[in-house]
């Protein structure tokens, strides 16, 4: 590793840094940077690997402090000013404080902007916090697709009969028998979970007794059906829900536990005269109905369309009946709803409104799931509750357990060296377990993921043995022609290839259905033996003789994936691999086709078109389409950078596939987690649930060996003697931007020959003097200097487009026309409408974030660590960056000591999820129904 300056470089100068108008202290908290979603301010989701320094346990992070109802507003406006509060740092995250498993992530100044509007003068909302909100693709089905919420899967959880909540009038008591009930049903379940936590009653008690009539659910304006099991119906299935509240047999849903939490404190007195409500106007339909409403209450109209998106046709009578449902707009803080309802309900408004109370606990589970946690421990969301003036956070629990806005979950707790009882003790040893709370949209996903997971591997037929016996002589030449018949350029039969040809009509009732292509053992052997390597021939193996398997390896070992899809195409499976972005795409289909470089002499297909995206294979722009039943039309897939899928994606994947279908999980265990909530690959990993393969391929060069060295908690130096890895030491913000423009505008080109189209800048995070805003500024300035006649861009600006939620698509501006924004996204031209430019899915993208570069790899890297963002270095974010470059690699050093500590020391932000235990509990189930067999 040499710390030379590369040829040509000059001493830095002393100018102050671009962007410095925007520069944010290095306490404050980021938003998570997954998609760049609407807003200027918006930032992009780096999930919780980067959490703000210095929040205490269970509090809010830093930048985003208790705030008193209203704060801010003035006449009953909400709060209104340039990114107060909380705002970005040189974090990537908002996620909780340190040292705590289920904090409260604040969200950072990107969802934090005003509500009066933004730096180009458009509303805040629509910011990264709705990016995993709406889930991470645009096929991801509507959360409460069905009238009821799901229950627990053997999780003794099962969820409270949930309906539509309806706002009581303004100011008038929220009181009715049903409600009466569910609040004493909700008291009841309360008591018995503080049982058992004093020790007075066992869990298995509880579950034991007949379960309580459940509150009856509203009618669902437009029920939605499940997805079968069997596969999807539609190109984009829905996730089918496992258990119903009202399921028999199914545990009770416990209340929210005492925990020993301390007091709420008081509500702060108001400061001043309530202001007197607006005079009410009768609300006109649509979105003007809500343009009013917003005006009414002093927040700026502009927010009309996603309060009508979000609160559907009634959003305007909504509004007024309960103000504080503005908070479902994303980007909307809980200080400027309270300052909008004031305005709406003068002296009706309090802290202790029981509406205000049951928007604060949906607001705190989206920014948890903003951070990644799909689920919060009870006490964290209780204590949170109080930093934020609600008077009896125990009651706001109960009240949204029993009006089912939020699900709860009871997890044993796993303690290392305890031994488990054995079975048939007379008296049953009892296990710590700790209650979690959820929105229903993850729980469902969470569980379909584990279902479908273990539908696969159940379903799966392992590779047949050839039959040579008489009895069997006619299935064992029915399976041998099958494995032996010649193969399609699409990798399916040749007498089968029209069938499984994506857009051709279904097989008619007249035409027999092709039956599916199963290899045999030996085939499967013979492909193994053929392996260019010996952990390409151990996949292989493994994904014969399982439906799912998981494959961890580097860089270097993208080759073993590849040589799967190229021996099952071989055996004339419909074998696809899917990766998180194009450039990995095109990565692999590289690899594809350096396994089958003989496919033009034998008029076979091109194989890299086995490469597809999971966006596009999704969505069916790419790879095989689907079949009649709505599933995709393979037999095998490979998906790659598994640790980027979060959990609504992967619950849309895995419904895709159909009973039988192989599914290898692939990616490298190191590498940041996903943008969404969720930790898939983390968690099928530690659950042990399917066979594993472990690359042994290591990443050669000065690079490899310095990104492996990361992976075990090493940060050593490594020889570079050509100049692969450089160490630029800088002392402050300022200096650290000057010298990443001179490596990537200069240094980098003329020592390396790497033009700086092909250099990639990855920060900490968007926000500080060194984050993505401050660097872009500089670079564009530098590499490309125009007024930004274009929505702030002009014709050769670098930029990052999100295209959906936890996906960033590198392009370049070519130009622009009423139509919208036209990009050119690695040879694909792109229009983005100028609505979207205007929310702000298209940033410019000479920096990026770690998580925003994720899948992707560039020649050369610059990675920039400033003093002010050490906070948000882990041993996975700085694993993440360094793996970028391909052939050089320099960074931009401000950090000190913190570099190595961090990566020593903090190997990532936990999240908190329940995939783990899900999966845990189906082997056990699927164990404990083996037993009676065997003993028979």
């Amino acid at each position: 590793m040499s710390t030379d300056r590369l040829a040509g470089e000059t001493p830095p100068g002393q100018e102050a840094a671009p962007g410095t108008a925007e520069a944010q202290t290095p306490d404050d908290a980021t938003a998570p940077e997954g998609a760049a979603a609407p807003g200027d301010d918006a930032m992009v989701n780096e999930g919780a690997e980067a959490e703000a320094p210095g929040a205490g346990a269970g509090a809010p992070a830093a930048g985003a402090e208790a705030e008193t109802p209203g704060s801010g507003a003035e006449a009953g406006a909400p709060a209104a000013g340039a990114e107060s509060g909380a705002s970005d740092s040189g974090s990537e995250s908002g996620a909780a404080a340190d040292g705590s498993e289920a904090e409260i992530p604040a969200p950072g100044a990107d969802t934090d902007a005003p509500l009066t509007g933004s730096e180009a003068g458009a509303p805040a909302a629509g910011s990264e916090s709705d990016a995993t909100a709406r889930g991470a693709e645009p096929e991801a089905p509507a959360a409460g697709a069905e009238g009821k919420a799901p229950g627990a899967r053997a999780e003794g959880t099962a969820s409270a009969a949930g309906g539509e909540v309806k706002a009581p009038a303004p100011g008038a008591p929220k009181e009715s028998p049903a409600s009466g009930a569910a609040k004493a049903t909700a008291d009841a379940l309360a008591a018995a979970v503080r049982a058992v936590e004093s020790g007075e009653r066992s869990a298995a008690s509880f579950f034991n007794d007949a379960p309580r009539p459940a509150k009856p659910a509203a009618p669902a304006a437009q029920p939605a059906k499940a997805a079968p099991q069997s596969g999807p119906a539609g190109p984009a299935p829905e996730v089918a829900r496992q258990r119903t509240a009202h399921e028999p047999g199914g545990p009770a849903r416990p209340g929210v536990p005492d925990g020993g939490a301390t007091a709420p404190a008081a509500a702060p007195p108001a400061t001043g005269p309530a202001a007197a409500p607006r005079p009410a106007v009768p609300a006109a339909p649509g979105v003007e109905g809500v343009r009013q409403v917003l005006a009414a209450g002093g927040a700026p109209e502009t927010l009309a369309e996603q309060a009508a998106e979000v609160l559907g046709e009634r959003a305007a009578e909504a509004l007024r009946e309960d103000p504080w449902l503005l908070l479902g707009v994303p980007g909307v803080r809980p200080e400027q709803a309270d300052g909008f309802a004031r305005a709406l309900l003068g002296a009706a408004c309090g802290p202790g409104d029981e509406r205000r109370a049951q928007a604060l606990v949906g607001w705190l589970l989206e920014q948890a799931a903003l951070a990644g946690h799909s689920a919060l421990e009870a006490a964290a969301l209780r204590a949170a509750l109080a930093q934020r003036a609600v008077p009896d956070p125990d009651d706001a629990l109960q009240s949204a357990i029993a009006d089912g806005a939020v699900l709860v979950f009871q997890e044993a707790i796993e303690e290392p060296g305890r031994a488990r009882p054995a079975t048939g003790d007379d008296e049953e040893e009892e296990q710590p377990v700790r209650i979690l709370l959820g929105l229903d949209r993850f729980a469902m996903a969470e569980e379909s993921v584990a279902d479908g997971l273990a539908r696969l591997l159940n379903t799966f037929e392992a590779a047949a043995e050839p039959l040579q016996d008489t009895a069997s002589a006619e299935a064992g030449d029915d399976t041998t022609a099958e494995a032996e018949q010649p193969v399609a350029g699409d990798g399916t039969a040749a007498d089968e290839s029209a069938a499984a040809a994506p857009g051709t009509d279904a097989p008619t009732d007249d035409a027999p259905a092709p039956r599916p292509v199963r290899p045999s053992a030996a085939a499967w052997e013979a492909a193994a033996a053929a392996a260019p390597s010996p952990s390409a021939a151990e996949l292989i193996r493994a994904a014969a003789h399982s439906g799912l398997v998981a494959h961890t390896g580097a860089e270097a070992a993208r080759a073993e994936p590849a040589a799967l899809i190229a021996a099952a195409r071989s055996l004339g499976l419909r074998a696809f691999g899917a990766t998180h972005a194009e450039n990995g795409r095109r990565r692999l289909a590289a690899h594809l086709t350096e396994c089958a470089p003989d496919t033009a002499a034998t008029g076979s297909a091109d194989p890299a078109t086995a490469a597809v995206t999971v966006s596009g294979l999704l969505s069916g722009r790419e790879g095989p389409g689907r079949d009649a039943d709505g599933a995709l039309a393979l037999d095998l897939l490979v998906v790659l950078d598994a640790p980027q899928l979060d959990l609504e994606t992967a619950a849309l994947l895995v419904e895709s596939l159909t009973d039988g279908t192989r599914l290898v999980l692939s990616g490298d265990p190191g590498v940041l987690w996903s943008a969404g909530p969720g930790r898939l690959f983390a968690d099928l990993l530690a659950a042990r649930f399917c066979p594993q393969v472990a690359s042994r391929t290591p990443d050669f060069g000065p690079i490899g060996e310095l990104v492996s060295g990361i992976g075990i908690g090493e940060l050593s130096q490594v020889e570079a003697p050509g100049k692969e890895v450089v160490i630029v030491p800088v002392r402050d913000a300022g200096e650290a931007v000057h010298r990443t423009v001179q490596l990537v505008a200069d240094s980098v080109p003329r020592a390396l020959g790497v033009p700086a189209d092909h250099t990639q800048v990855i920060t900490v995070g968007h926000g500080g003097a060194a984050g993505t805003r401050a660097l872009n500024a500089a670079l564009k300035e530098r590499l490309n200097p125009g007024p930004g006649r274009f929505g702030g861009f002009d014709p050769g600006d670098r930029v990052a487009y999100a295209p959906a939620p936890g996906r960033t698509v590198p392009g370049t501006v070519t130009g622009a026309d009423a139509a919208g924004l036209h990009l050119d996204c690695d040879g694909s031209a792109v229009v983005v409408p100028r609505e979207q430019v205007g929310a702000g899915a298209v940033r410019h993208g000479w920096a990026l974030t770690a998580h925003q570069a994720a899948g992707t790899r560039w020649p050369a890297a610059v990675v920039v660590l400033p003093g002010d963002a050490v906070g948000g270095l882990t041993r996975a974010w700085v694993y993440t960056a360094f793996s970028r470059g391909e052939r050089h690699l320099s960074v931009v050093q401000g950090a000190d000591q913190v570099l190595a500590r961090a990566v020593a020391e903090v190997p990532v932000k936990e999240r908190t999820t329940r995939l783990r235990s899900l999966l845990q509990q189906s082997v056990q189930s699927v164990q404990s129904a083996e037993e009676p067999s065997a003993a028979g």
